[in-house]
């Protein structure tokens, strides 16, 4: 026994395949907006650098040490102002070393996620360095900028002793950084941009390697991977065998 299907039956199923398609790739990263998927506003009355979004992982590199200190006023997770916290990082290098190496670092599994983005609160004192870089690492060893918007340079323009405008980086074109168990980031200090030395962030003012740098409401955000489109092609192709077809003997 053979199911044949008529011509104008074939043509209102190939329609019905195109909008299943369309529907696909309207599911993708693109027609989403992002949501947050692990976050930290280390509030607590004691600070805490469990995330208040997710999981994930919070640390100090290259020597920093890192206590807790008043968070930035447009925090509203913090049921009570005395628990607004942001994480206070201090130990930076000494003018001329060190550019790239100082800083914190959070771990966060991206498995499931595409269309990556981070975002940051920062506050720099006045001796501390007025330019950090965001670095990303896909094997949770070695670091990079690369393929960055101004190679992940961020400066501290609105100067010391306040909370800059929020950071925020689009990983959406790195390869390899969606999806990823390993995937990790950095913000550490470095040189003011074609010199070999820290500049300060107090305009006139000097460096310092007592300097510190505040960060607060450190979000990572995206859109969920979507389904292997096979598997809605194949219902797809499950309408066109079976719809309307004419029976012949």
């Amino acid at each position: 026994m053979i199911h044949v299907i008529s011509g104008s039956v074939a043509g209102k199923v190939a329609g019905v395949l195109a909008g299943a398609v369309l529907a696909l790739s309207a599911s993708g990263p693109q027609a989403t907006a992002g949501v947050q998927f692990a976050a930290w506003n280390f509030n607590g009355a004691q600070g805490t650098l469990e995330p208040s979004t997710g999981q994930g992982s919070a640390a100090t590199v290259g020597g920093t040490s890192g206590t807790f200190s008043a968070g930035d006023p447009t925090d509203d997770g913090s049921a009570k102002p005395a628990e607004n916290k942001a994480w206070n990082i201090a130990s930076f290098a000494a003018q001329g070393s060190g550019s790239g190496e100082r800083g914190v670092r959070f771990d966060v599994s991206t498995a499931g996620q595409g269309a990556l983005a981070v975002s940051w609160r920062e506050r720099h004192s006045n001796s501390a360095s007025r330019f950090v870089q965001f670095q990303y690492s896909i094997d949770g060893t070695t670091f990079s900028s690369a393929g960055l918007a101004n190679d992940g340079i961020f400066e501290a323009s609105l100067g010391g002793e306040v909370w800059q405008n929020q950071r925020t980086v689009d990983l959406s074109s790195i390869a390899g950084a969606a999806d990823n168990a390993k995937f990790a980031v950095r913000i550490v200090s470095v040189f003011a941009p074609g010199t070999t030395g820290y500049a300060a962030t107090a305009a006139g003012g000097n460096y310092s390697a007592a300097g510190t740098i505040r960060f607060d409401l450190v979000a990572f955000s995206g859109t969920p991977v979507p389904a292997p489109a096979a598997a809605g092609l194949g219902v797809a192709s499950g309408m066109l065998a079976l719809g309307g077809g004419r029976r012949r003997e």
